[in-house]
């Protein structure tokens, strides 16, 4: 019996080879945060508080005083009542599309997926130098415009094109990838359960995609209401009525008042700590429920 025994060879206290070669040495860890850290700080913490601090430097009654200013707040109702009608245009068409292109086979698609991506090929000026060729008084349609009593260029539905145009992709680019990843199965279950097509959307996919749906909405979101380059071609800039918060900002910063153009900008950054901080309570409810499910 002893002579068929053979001995155990010792526990290699190493790590496999493999291991070892994903493992990176603490101080090269260190360094990489380090870094990413400096990164964050020196491009998004220090431009924030250097806005804050400008926008604030003189007291609040100034700050007050320069966002409550006629132009400041036609500048802000302006850029709300865009962002209130291109984010939901842009969800709608972002779901649709992403539905389109995840869930079914058909002749084009590449070309449809090809025209999502477009805005993020085309330079903002660009953009707005297309649409004032096709849609201004010398454009292809401005003649028939004219004759029709429609004003498109220098006025708030231009601003509202070039806006959704830009933001275009954002929801789909979110919600694309994440429906193919998710496949089919689950709506082919419903249907063959006797759900109807709306019962399986509402039930079933939005359920599946509504992360990507809140992403793809913030980023929507923060596009419209920080766009400049297309807005200043077709937008005119006429104070106090096609002004958008950020062409409002360059005037007071070229009229250098310095200040108003900070408080104004503390604003615009403030809209978008809010829309965050609305997505980390969504994200915070979500996890706090599952784990009220589970327990």
């Amino acid at each position: 019996m002893s002579s068929l025994a053979s001995p155990i060879p010792p526990l290699s206290s190493e790590a496999p080879a493999w291991q070892r070669a994903t493992e990176e040495p603490a101080w090269i860890r260190r360094l990489l945060i380090g870094i990413a850290l400096t990164f964050l700080g020196l491009f998004l913490v220090l431009p924030l508080a250097v806005v804050l601090y400008g926008a604030f430097e003189q007291g609040l009654q100034v700050w007050y005083a320069a966002i409550t200013e006629p132009d400041a707040l036609a500048a802000i109702r302006l850029t709300l009542l865009v962002v209130a009608i291109v984010v939901p245009l842009n969800l709608a068409f972002g779901v649709m599309a992403a539905w389109a292109i995840a869930k079914f086979e058909f002749r084009g698609k590449s070309v449809l997926i090809t025209l999502i991506d477009l805005p993020f090929a085309i330079s903002p000026v660009v953009v707005g130098l297309i649409f004032v060729i096709l849609l201004g008084s010398q454009g292809w349609l401005g003649p028939w415009l004219a004759e029709h009593d429609l004003r498109i260029i220098f006025a708030v539905p231009g601003i509202i094109i070039v806006i959704a145009f830009g933001t275009m992709p954002f929801v789909a680019r979110e919600l694309i990838p994440l429906m193919q990843q998710q496949g089919k199965e689950e709506e082919e279950s419903s249907l063959t359960l006797g759900a109807n097509g709306w019962q399986t959307f509402w039930r079933v996919t939005l359920p599946n995609i509504k992360w990507g749906v809140i992403y793809g909405v913030i980023l929507c979101n923060a596009r419209a209401m920080g766009e400049f380059g297309a807005v200043a071609i077709v937008s005119g800039r006429i104070r106090g009525e096609t002004n958008t918060m950020p062409l409002h900002i360059e005037v007071l910063y070229n009229e250098y008042l310095f200040t108003a153009a900070f408080a104004v900008s503390s604003l615009l950054a403030g809209l978008a700590i809010v829309t965050i901080a609305v997505k980390s309570l969504v994200e915070w409810r979500d996890e706090r429920q599952r784990h009220q499910a589970a327990a």
